[in-house]
């Protein structure tokens, strides 16, 4: 473990995040997040554009109003282009600092200003001089930093840095860099212009993010930019709740309640409308399952067999996966837990028609308590019931654009998956809840939605295998 490192996040699900294609959030849904991020213990939000939209701008507005009363802790950043009525609009919202930025590379400079690098050091010189002289804290991200002649950028720092800027954003805006390009991009950077404070904006798509925002931690970065879920254009940026653990397990610093990581990905998740595959680190449902008979029998014995953390400290819990693979070690913890004692005879018995089950993919709860009634004999009942789900049927006012109506659906708690479908209803929508009043707490959140003219209810009595 590394000591001395001095680190922290921002998170730019409100700004970056959205960014994502099909992802727009309301300026309610904008506040919600922005308070789970303060919550949650994120040191910076970027809360977005201001000078995008007026719900982007009615957004920050609102969180600025909770910053001061202190309902939220974090430190806020506004978005910026370098021109004098972007900066405006950013400083009439009094934010805790602005974030400018402009693209260096010739690449850039050839294709989408037309800016000589003279020009464009004059341009960003102004922008940055004009916040600063206004009072504000001013972030500078040299886009495209990573394509970006050396020399060259290092000279747009030391611009921005006589200029007024206090921390400077390098930003890999292709994810092309490896880890050990990172570093050395840092470490020349920082013995060039050693006056500032850097942060790293790392793209994914080499699927590097992550494992360059250590490098760049290591090289000297103190804030590294962040989404919740990994949102952002193309395939997003590093995800918040992976880069917040690995922070911890790496350095030894807390940037974030690792409690509040999986709420944060649900939260998103569900007003974003991007479903998080069940593997994905960190705030999966997969990741503490275990489903290798050998796995499972590490497991309880020690958990550090097979896990790198204990999950408890991330508000989560193990699981075991039972079908084919699972010796009885997991089929008796699982019973153990529902409450059903069995034999060493009718364990035997019930593993070996868990191993002839080929077309089950998997064993629930309830096909568990099914299939140990018909080995043993006994009437069994579990303490441990499985959530109740339904499928609703949604008919869409005629005059009403279904997706719009789908993406409010796919926000409400309880909601796992909407799609849209052809026939006599215009969307389907799977929920789940708890018990009967909880869904039909959702169904009746569902009727809320504008646009909305009827819904056909049908409860799943059992799922069968694909």
């Amino acid at each position: 473990m590394t000591h001395g490192i001095r680190v922290g996040l921002l998170d730019s699900t409100l700004r970056e995040g959205e960014q994502t294609p099909g992802v727009v959030f309301t300026r309610e849904q904008r506040v919600e997040i922005a308070r789970a991020l303060s919550g949650a213990g994120i040191s910076m939000i970027e809360v977005g554009h201001p000078a995008v939209s007026p719900d982007v701008y009615d957004g920050v507005k609102e969180i600025m109003r909770l910053r001061r009363e202190g309902e939220i802790t974090s430190e806020v950043v506004a978005h910026s282009r370098a021109v004098r009525s972007d900066v405006d609009i950013a400083m009439g919202l009094e934010v805790d600092r602005i974030a400018i930025w402009y693209g260096v590379s010739d690449i850039h400079l050839a294709a989408k200003t037309r800016d000589t690098r003279e020009a464009a050091l004059q341009k960003i010189g102004d922008a940055i001089q004009y916040a600063h002289d206004h009072g504000f804290r001013v972030r500078f991200t040299p886009e495209d930093a990573s394509r970006t002649d050396q020399e060259y950028l290092i000279q747009v720092i030391r611009t921005a840095r006589e200029c007024g800027a206090d921390r400077i954003g390098v930003a890999d805006t292709v994810g092309l860099l490896d880890p050990e390009q990172t570093s050395g991009l840092f470490r020349r950077l920082r013995a060039a212009e050693p006056g500032v404070e850097y942060d790293f904006h790392g793209h994914n798509d080499l699927g590097c993010a992550v494992a360059n925002s250590l490098a760049a931690i290591s090289a000297g970065a103190t804030i590294v930019h962040c989404t919740v879920n990994g949102l952002g254009e193309r395939v997003g940026i590093t995800p918040t709740q992976v880069i917040a653990v690995a922070i911890k397990q790496k350095f030894g610093v807390d940037v974030a309640r690792l409690d509040r990581l999986r709420d944060l990905s649900v939260l998103v998740e569900r007003y974003s409308g991007i479903q998080m595959p069940p593997n994905y680190p960190i705030t999966g449902d997969f990741a503490f399952v275990h489903k290798s008979g050998v796995h499972v029998q590490g497991i309880l014995s020690d958990p550090r067999t097979y896990e790198f953390m204990d999950p408890s400290l991330l508000n989560r819990s193990r699981d075991y996966v039972i079908d084919k693979y699972t010796g009885k070690h997991a089929v008796k913890a699982r019973l153990e837990r529902m409450g059903i004692p069995l034999s060493d005879d009718e364990l035997t018995r019930v593993i070996s028609a868990i191993k002839r089950a080929e077309d089950t993919r998997s064993f629930s709860d309830a096909d568990l308590v099914e299939l140990v009634e018909r080995e043993t004999g006994k009437r069994v009942s579990s303490s441990t019931p499985d959530n109740i789900e339904a499928m609703v049927s949604v008919k869409c006012e005629s005059n009403i654009y279904t997706t719009s109506v789908a993406r409010r659906l796919s926000s409400i708690q309880g909601v796992r998956q909407v799609v849209e479908v052809s026939g006599e209803y215009d969307i389907v929508a799977w929920v789940e809840g708890s018990s009967t009043k909880e869904i039909n707490r959702i169904i009746e959140a569902m009727r809320s939605v504008k646009g909305l003219s009827s819904t056909k209810t049908d409860m799943v009595l059992k799922k069968l295998p694909a």
